[in-house]
């Protein structure tokens, strides 16, 4: 809707993990280059948490445009399942066969296979598994053991565990200390530094297009402070407050229009020119009231008239 006011492309702060708007701060780069080199060496389980919104998907998008396109990924969202149901996302993503009529031994001896017939190819498939935090330790603990396909030199799949920081504890129960001695390299993103914001809020502007920063500086110092620093909060509160502004034809964000939307995000209330808006209406309503009683009085009288000239030309005719 305010794309051409702005001089925008696209969207700068849609909700959708695209690695193109990906903000590489220190932290974001670093865990890049982590995972990237974690499944580039097959260094085996890899590990990546974060707060909810500190941008884990998009970084994950990153990571597989990297990729040679003949890896095969799995990327397991749901993790109400047991390991029966890691597997058969597995299958299909990797296109195996269904492993529902399977029997679990069967699952992993069809597994298997594949898994060799691939490193025969020179090529090693990732299973990334996210919000792992919910996976239960027993679920946890047969994911662990799919590392256990391996060559005596090298491991046969890449498994990502990515989560909230409750993942970083739950590997840490006894009944897991198997799992977290497997795991090589841990990745933890952080919100980002008020400093970072206003690059982040930059960055995503240039790349839909914008050639101009719309957000004052004590727009985007608010921004940081109610946000802070979550992306994904960041994004709504920008998204938000450039509609506003745009409603009343700013082409500069101010405080006024962030307070606006952080209000209307929050409990649902109408930014400032909504409600300016809205007190318009019943006053109009008035205005068109009272225009309606007018229209009526007017007709009133005519049809008056018209009965007093009618009855006196009936008069006139006896």
């Amino acid at each position: 809707m305010y794309l051409s006011f702005y001089g925008l492309r696209e969207a700068p702060f849609r909700p959708t993990p695209d690695p193109k708007f990906l903000y590489q701060s220190a932290r974001h780069a670093d865990a890049l280059a982590q995972l990237v080199y974690g499944v580039r060496e097959r260094k085996g389980f890899i590990l990546l948490t974060g707060e909810i919104g500190t941008g884990k998907t998009t970084l994950l998008r990153a990571l597989f445009d990297q990729l040679d396109e003949t890896t095969p990924v799995a990327y397991v969202p749901n993790t109400t399942v047991g390991i029966d149901g890691v597997l058969e996302y597995a299958f299909l993503e990797w296109g195996l066969p269904s492993a529902k009529a399977m029997s679990h031994a069967q699952r992993l001896s069809a597994l298997n296979r594949f898994l060799i017939e691939r490193h025969r190819a020179g090529v090693t498939p990732v299973l990334v598994i996210d919000e792992a935090q919910n996976l239960s330790i027993s679920t946890l603990e047969a994911v662990r053991l799919l590392s256990n396909f391996e060559t005596t030199k090298q491991k046969l799949m890449q498994i990502l565990l990515v989560g909230q920081p409750e993942l970083r504890a739950k590997v840490l129960a006894p009944e897991l200390r198997q799992l977290k001695q497997r795991i090589a390299l841990r990745c933890h993103l952080r919100p980002l530094s008020p400093e970072e914001t206003r690059l982040y809020i930059d960055h995503r502007l240039r790349v839909a297009g914008a050639r101009d920063m719309p957000f004052s500086e004590p727009a985007i110092g608010k921004i940081a402070r109610y946000s802070g620093g979550t992306p994904r909060l960041i994004n709504t509160v920008c998204d938000h407050a450039l509609l506003a502004a745009f409603a009343e034809n700013k082409r500069r964000i101010d405080v006024d229009d962030v307070e606006g939307a952080i209000a209307y995000f929050e409990d649902g209330e109408a930014p400032a020119w909504k409600r300016a808006r809205a007190a318009l209406v019943p006053q109009t309503a008035v205005w068109a009231g009272r225009a309606g009683v007018s229209v009526l009085v007017v007709l009133l009288i005519a049809v008056l008239a018209f009965a007093a000239n009618a009855m006196g030309w009936l008069g006139a005719g006896h």
